[in-house]
């Protein structure tokens, strides 16, 4: 079992906080599961590990209930991976990976340490904008040497509906605001995702950053 560490706040700062650690969270859980989801997410980042090399501990901001870790666990059986929560049905299943769990917002957040690659996939596009650099923060000041994104990108700045429901979805260049935002920042790498690729995922595009100081 994982270390869990408890940082719930008790007031969400954002709507958008709220809708993930309650009934709609608990219910996206349940729908998003299964090996065929790790099977395309080792596939991804067998992809993404060879141009980032040498990496032993990862961090993943929004980690669900640990598709994406059990894909790194294959790909890095000898890394220290940590996964951080919001919702806490999610993060009891994720502890059954092994990882160390932290629960709590990434809004609020306060890495303990570095790690090599600290990444996010489908959770910027849920971030309120107006909070978004307090994740980017946390992502920057978290990594050691990686920072990867897998989001659904835009050129402009706009909101999506998302199962009918109005604020809760985001599309637009975070690796564009990463970069502006942090000059020791640069890219090395980027793709898409396709969602009829042999190994599907839901037209996700990625960008993987890395500090050069």
């Amino acid at each position: 079992m994982g270390t869990s560490v408890s940082s719930v706040e008790p007031d969400f700062t954002t709507p958008q906080e709220a809708f993930w650690a309650g009934d709609f969270g608990d219910r996206y859980s349940s729908r998003n599961t299964g090996d065929q989801w790790v099977a395309s997410n080792t596939a991804l980042f067998s992809r993404v590990l060879t141009r980032s090399p040498q990496v032993s501990s990862v961090f993943e901001v929004g980690a669900n209930i640990g598709l994406n870790v059990l894909a790194l666990q294959r790909l890095l059986p000898e890394a220290e991976i940590a996964g951080l929560e919001i919702n806490n049905g999610a993060a009891d299943q994720l502890e059954k990976t092994g990882c160390t769990v932290f629960r709590g917002s990434a809004l609020s957040f306060e890495p303990p340490r570095t790690y090599d690659f600290v990444f996010t996939k489908g959770v910027l596009i849920h971030i309120s904008p107006e909070h978004l650099g307090d994740v980017y923060t946390l992502m920057h000041k978290a990594s050691h040497r990686y920072i990867f994104l897998a989001e659904y990108y835009s050129p402009r700045a706009e909101s999506v509906a998302y199962h009918g429901e109005s604020e809760r979805l985001f599309r637009r260049d975070f690796a564009g605001d990463l970069l502006d935002r942090f000059d020791d920042l640069q890219l090395v790498d980027a793709g898409f995702a396709y969602h009829r690729g042999s190994f599907p995922q839901d037209d996700l595009t990625w960008f993987l950053l890395e500090k050069t100081s």
